[in-house]
Parts: C-alpha cells; structure tokens; sequence
C-alpha cells in the first residue's frame, strides 16, 4: 500500500514538472525563430525539455511501483496546473465553466484515489 502512495505522488509530481515544461514552452515560444541556433540559445525551451525529460524517469518509475488504471489518471492533474500558472505567468483568465471542468477533474481523480484504496484493502482481507 505504501508502494502504491509514493507512485501516486509520485505520478503527481509528474505532473507539476510536466506542466511547467508546457509553461516553458509557451514562454520561450514568444521569441522562437525556427532556427537551430535560436533554438539552441532558447533557455525555457530548453528548461522545458529537460522537466520534460524529468518527468518521463519520474513516471516510469511511478509506473514500476503502481499500477497503470490508477496512475494515468493522475496526468489528468496537468489541465489543473497549466490553467492555475496561466494565470499568473500569461495574465490568463478562467471562466467558470473552464473552474467546472477543474472541479470535475479533481473529483475524478479523488474518486479513482479511494477506489484504489478500496480494491488495495478488498485484496488484504481476502
């Protein structure tokens, strides 16, 4: 059980780190030309590619020790942090139905939560 807890944070870290590639992204966007050189000298596209890359050692080790029904739903967190450091970082606005959706997706992933648990406590009375 322990196991699975530390996949499923985790997994959540995996998406902070993920969101703030995608956040990287968009901010080293704005002065992108589609040269190498300018790619090469682009430090949020760069940070961004190495959270990236974070990331991925991150979940594949989430994945080792969880299993995948539970974790992946987790990603789903990423729509939540991308739309909380929007708005801050890019001056975006989130319109109520746009919170409804962040709502639903946090209730989701809360509900997959327990029904692990659930099935992990099922498994050890059986």
């Amino acid at each position: 059980m322990e196991g699975k807890k530390f996949a499923m944070l985790l997994m959540l870290l995996t998406t902070v780190l993920t969101s703030a590639a995608q956040l990287l992204y968009k901010a080293g966007s704005a002065s992108l030309s589609f040269d190498i050189l300018s790619i090469l000298a682009n430090i949020p596209l760069l940070a961004g590619l190495a959270l990236y890359a974070l990331g991925a050692v991150l979940m594949i080790k989430a994945f080792k020790a969880g299993e995948v029904t539970v974790l992946y739903p987790i990603v789903a967190t990423s729509y939540i942090w991308v739309s909380l450091f929007s708005i801050p970082l890019f001056g975006e606005k989130i319109s109520s139905l746009q919170w409804s959706g962040i709502l639903a997706v946090v209730i989701g992933v809360v509900i997959i939560s327990r029904s692990s648990n659930g099935k992990a406590q099922a498994e050890v009375i059986a």
